[in-house]
């Protein structure tokens, strides 16, 4: 059993986490930090978890974290970087659920989130976090940057045809729809019942903070930089994220059905459906699982890949334990053997 605290467990992301981590069953959960929630029982502020995490909040104490088998970040952007380089110092094995550590450029990431980076010596020491790709080094890490929510719908369905050079990697197209979650649990007139409630918009066409990362990822996939475009919309759902995949066939569309299901065939986390499926963001909300459709159109080189996770779990939360079952040698299924909830 490892001992594990979370810091920021005041989001969706952070109370998605302790739902999962709280029914691991190697798992002694020992803090959840907030600042500003500091001596309130996490249960007070979820009453979901009543009965299954007796801790209260707690500010951030490197002693205490430093006496942890692995820390999580479910802290806003810019959180974990200052903090990582004591923690690891002590022996602490991290998991970031932010952005700190995704890009490997540390100029990129002065450029998308605003601010200089507070550790760039470690962003070549950290391990992009999507298990399927790169799981036998996710297993000797002690950084592991957990992928963001788009990026990982839109990797896990056009992974199988960028590897396998059978797309045109120079016109992808990821058309992606996301829940309001997605935006986080801060107040924000955007998010608001009225506001997002009966709307469907499209948002950061110019640029959004996930491409330089999609693009980093399937680039190194390819061999070679990648072209993309990438549209994110908000739709009037609490959580999920459907993404739409366009690619163009260098070698025409026979065998791409087979394709994706051999490459996925022994990931316990990616259900690649039979032929002419449409997956639904609700077969996947609150699970840990990724639903992918294939589709081939008449012109014989025209591929649409539909690619389904809840931007929660597979998204964030959910990864991020299958990351930690990875890292530290236990099932990768542990404490995420959950279906969807339907309705």
């Amino acid at each position: 059993m490892i001992k594990v605290a979370v810091v920021g467990g005041t989001g969706y992301t952070g109370v998605e986490l302790l739902r999962l981590l709280a029914l691991h069953p190697e798992v002694e959960l020992r803090a959840v930090t907030s600042r500003s929630e500091a001596g309130t029982q996490v249960s007070d502020l979820f009453p979901s978890l009543r009965g299954y995490v007796d801790l209260a909040f707690s500010e951030p104490d490197m002693a205490m974290l430093g006496g942890c088998d692995l820390v999580f970040f479910a802290t806003p952007n810019g959180v974990a970087m200052t903090l990582a380089a004591d923690l690891l110092a002590r022996g602490v094995r991290l998991i970031d659920l932010a952005a700190d550590f995704r890009l490997r450029d540390a100029a990129q990431w002065e450029q998308w989130y605003g601010v200089p980076h507070a550790c760039p010596d470690l962003l070549a020491q950290a391990v992009y976090g999507l298990p399927e790709v790169n799981r036998g080094r996710i297993a000797e890490a002690r950084l592991v940057a957990n992928p963001g929510c788009y990026p990982t719908a839109v990797q896990l369905g056009l992974l199988p045809l960028v590897e396998s050079a059978r797309v045109d990697t120079e016109t992808l197209i990821a058309d992606c729809k996301s829940g309001v979650s997605g935006a986080g649990r801060g107040a924000s007139v955007v998010t608001l019942l009225a506001e997002a409630g009966e709307n469907f918009k499209a948002y950061g066409v110019a640029g959004h903070r996930h491409l330089p990362e999609i693009h980093q990822e399937l680039s190194l996939a390819a061999g070679k930089p990648v072209g993309l475009t990438f549209v994110p919309h908000l739709t009037p759902m609490i959580r999920g994220i459907h993404a739409t995949l366009y690619a163009r066939s260098v070698q025409g569309a026979g065998e791409v059905q087979a394709l994706f299901a051999e490459r996925y065939a022994d990931e316990p986390f990616v259900d690649v459906l039979p032929p002419g499926s449409h997956p639904e963001t609700r077969s996947v909300k609150g699970a840990n699982d990724c639903r992918i459709a294939v589709h081939a159109l008449d012109d014989g080189h025209t591929l649409v890949i539909l690619s389904v996770i809840d931007n929660l779990v597979k998204g964030a939360a959910g990864q991020a334990v299958q990351n930690m079952n990875i890292m530290f040698g236990y099932d990768e299924r542990s404490g995420l053997r959950l279906p969807g909830l339907i309705p």
